[in-house]
């Protein structure tokens, strides 16, 4: 039997985020698509048993969890310092920039290849939107990639091209993207969700980790734009991240009335496909990304999308959406203004991107990313 070990630390993360949805979509997907023969095994941090049953409850068919002696921070210093133990040896993918990368050679150990994820370049592009310490550590992990790493996934093209410019990595680059989750669905009883969630009648969606980079701040400031239509409030939802974002100081600043603001906080997936289904634009306004998943989740729900022009959004939402230019960044607010008010009071463009939109977000699947997962590590 052939085992491929899935490193699954992000899904006990304090703050999951989009990696640890990713990680754990991915690796569900794995199991599911395993070629004959093979199978899949989860590495995991040292984690109380809670969290180890959790992994179980959502990876059945999970071949083993290997739980490691030492917790998240510190074996993220280790292996970063080289120091992998046993966690080195087989066949490892590691759905982040956190691997065991240490040198090996391949024709001597055929069965033994380690595979690294790059979501984005932001700790190059947009250093100043994530911790200090989280740039010194995604930065060395990417060199110790581009040193020790068999091959690197990537979720876009624009991302493969900034990250050449930072190392030479070629032909071990693989382009492989993301997809909404199979446990977004919408519930059945989708309207008392909404009337517990206190769901207006219309209203701009924005989902995502609060954190500089995601630009909520920018579309604050536009919702209280005179451009805007102002009888749509805004609803964010989402886990805090760091950076202390503010969202109510930040709408007591712009100028935004309380009323026109609700904040839900994290919310679980039936909760979310209720947001997404009922709004009335959903706004994606983000400064830096690998990716967008928000945006292809939204649209796979025929909702109408304005996001921001970032190369990777704008690869991965194509032309389902309705584009807004970051810069100058002083008028970023109103331009954003603008795109909602033009999608809000325009039936006919919303309903042409209600169309395209789905019609995009079949594009992606973990189905199809799977297989390019299994075939990659097949090519090694």
């Amino acid at each position: 039997m052939t085992t491929l070990r899935v490193i699954v630390d992000q899904m006990v993360a304090p703050v999951p985020g989009g990696i640890g949805r990713y990680a754990e979509e991915l690796t569900r997907e794995l199991i599911a698509r395993a070629p004959a023969g093979c199978d899949v095994a989860g590495i995991v941090p040292a984690a109380g048993r809670e969290d180890l049953e959790r992994i179980t409850t959502l990876l059945p068919g999970l071949a083993e969890l290997e739980r490691l002696v030492l917790p998240r921070r510190e074996l993220a210093l280790a292996w970063q310092g080289g120091l992998t133990g046993g966690a080195a040896h087989g066949m490892v993918h590691a759905p982040s920039v956190l691997a065991p990368l240490v040198k090996h050679d391949r024709g001597l150990e055929p069965g033994r290849q380690t595979v690294v994820t790059v979501h984005d370049t932001v700790p190059w592009t947009h250093p100043e939107t994530l911790t200090p310490r989280g740039v010194r550590f995604h930065r060395a992990m990417v060199k110790r990639a581009w040193r020790y790493a068999d091959a690197v996934v990537v979720p876009t093209h624009a991302v493969a091209a900034d990250l050449n410019a930072v190392h030479p990595f070629g032909e071990r680059l693989r382009v492989i993207g993301g997809a909404p989750s199979g446990r977004l669905r919408l519930p059945a009883d989708a309207d008392l969700r909404a009337e517990r969630l206190g769901l207006p009648e219309r209203y701009v969606l924005a989902v995502g980790t609060l954190e500089p980079r995601k630009g909520l701040a920018h579309l604050v400031a536009a919702m209280a734009h005179p451009a805007a239509p102002q009888d749509v409030p805004l609803v964010v939802a989402g886990p805090d991240g760091w950076g202390d974002v503010d969202v109510h100081g930040e709408a007591e600043r712009a100028g935004l009335a309380p009323e026109r603001l609700h904040v839900l906080g994290h919310i679980d997936d039936a909760d979310l496909a209720v947001a997404y289904d009922r709004a009335t634009v959903f706004v994606f306004p983000s400064l830096a990304e690998g990716f967008g998943l928000p945006v292809v989740e939204a649209m796979s729900f025929g909702t109408p999308v304005v996001h921001s022009d970032d190369a990777a959004v704008c690869e991965v939402a194509a032309d389902a959406g309705v584009v807004v230019a970051r810069d100058p960044r002083d008028s970023y607010a109103e331009r954003l203004a603008q795109a909602v008010y033009q999608v809000v009071e325009d039936p006919n463009l919303a309903a042409q991107l209600a169309v395209a939109g789905p019609d995009r977000a079949r594009m992606f699947s973990w189905r199809d990313a799977a297989d390019e997962t299994w075939q990659l590590h097949a090519d090694l």
